[in-house]
């Protein structure tokens, strides 16, 4: 019987890999990789030849029964995504549960995940806080904000460029215009940059500099 790993992916700057992650890329028979073209700019850097197919939010449902089968039948599979840890906001979930109901050892490597470091410098608690993620788009979207009206653990939520001041806006509506927040975008990037301020003079710096790059947005709890 083979083994899946889960294998964290650079947010930003390719040197944030660790040697354990390119070792095993190298030796394990294929990987399974969210978009099989960022992963290849990865793997052409290292040099890494091993075989790459696509695993994606929209392919996973079909492919996991599949995947867990090889790997039982003794295949070593390496799973990542563009960037960060699989399962994390992206896939990941349903091929580790499958793997789990037959047997299969996981193991998850440790390495980048974005709300980390943007939690980190932040300059809010660190000790308790809860990951929120992406909010929805549309259906239920006010109803979770509403449900983290009272949460006391410092909050940490992901979000387009597209969507930062409507999404702030929104958080000033329910948390209020004075609650404490910090606005990452672009972490271990060239033009990485953290905003930090009241959520009322966060939506006028952004609506004042257009939006750029991915952004992870952190809120602190209520007192």
């Amino acid at each position: 019987m083979g083994n899946l790993y889960l294998i964290p992916t650079p947010v930003g700057n390719l040197e944030d890999i660790t040697l354990r992650a390119i070792r095993l890329l190298k030796e394990v028979d294929f990987i399974l990789a969210e978009d099989t073209r960022t992963t290849g700019v990865l793997l052409r850097h290292f040099d890494i030849k091993t075989r790459c197919f696509s695993h994606h939010q929209f392919n996973e449902h079909q492919s996991v029964d599949k995947v867990s089968e090889q790997i039982a039948a003794g295949a070593n599979v390496a799973l990542v995504t563009d960037a960060g840890t699989p399962a994390i906001s992206d896939p990941g979930f349903l091929l580790v549960r499958a793997c789990l109901l037959n047997n299969i050892r996981v193991e998850c490597l440790p390495g980048a995940t974005a709300f980390v470091p943007a939690l980190v410098v932040s300059g809010l608690p660190c000790e308790k806080f809860c990951f929120e993620g992406f909010l929805p788009q549309k259906k239920g979207r006010q109803s979770q904000l509403e449900a983290l009206k009272n949460e006391c653990r410092t909050m940490i939520f992901y979000e387009s460029p597209f969507r930062v001041v409507k999404t702030l806006t929104q958080f000033a509506e329910v948390f209020g215009n004075e609650r404490k927040a910090s606005v990452s975008r672009e972490i271990s990037k060239k033009f990485e940059q953290t905003v930090r301020g009241t959520l009322c003079e966060l939506i006028t710096c952004f609506t004042e500099n257009q939006p750029k790059g991915e952004f992870v947005i952190v809120v602190a709890g209520r007192e």
